[in-house]
């Protein structure tokens, strides 16, 4: 008899870990996601972001032109990344150089006040 009970508690020892659903574990399969999203309807459709210098073919990024480099700085004072603003890697070091030549001359504000 003692050997009946060891038998069957080792049992659901075993057992106990097959109960979890397959996609609680790291390296299972997802469950479908539904196609409209949490609201249903369309799916989001971001564009592709296309650099403005390249289209509007802006070779040279003056430091001076303050109302252009305010385009590229947040609120904040920082730099918005390409990223977000869809300007490609060549022009976007231009553009931080600019922004920080026009920020030594005091043409741009390191930090906007309190």
């Amino acid at each position: 008899m003692a050997d009946e009970t060891t038998s069957t508690q080792s049992t659901e020892h075993h057992h106990a870990p097959a109960s979890r659903p397959a996609s609680a574990g790291p390296g299972g399969p997802r469950p479908p996601r539904p196609a409209g999203g949490p609201g249903g309807g369309r799916k989001f459709f971001r564009r592709k972001k296309v650099c403005k210098f390249c289209t509007e073919k802006i070779d040279a990024i003056s430091y001076r032109d303050v109302r252009l480099l305010q385009g590229f700085v947040a609120e904040r004072g920082k730099i918005v990344p390409r990223r977000l603003t869809g300007v490609c890697t060549r022009h976007q070091r231009r553009l931080s150089l600019a922004i920080k030549q026009s920020r030594n001359i005091a043409l741009l504000a390191f930090a906007t006040r309190y």
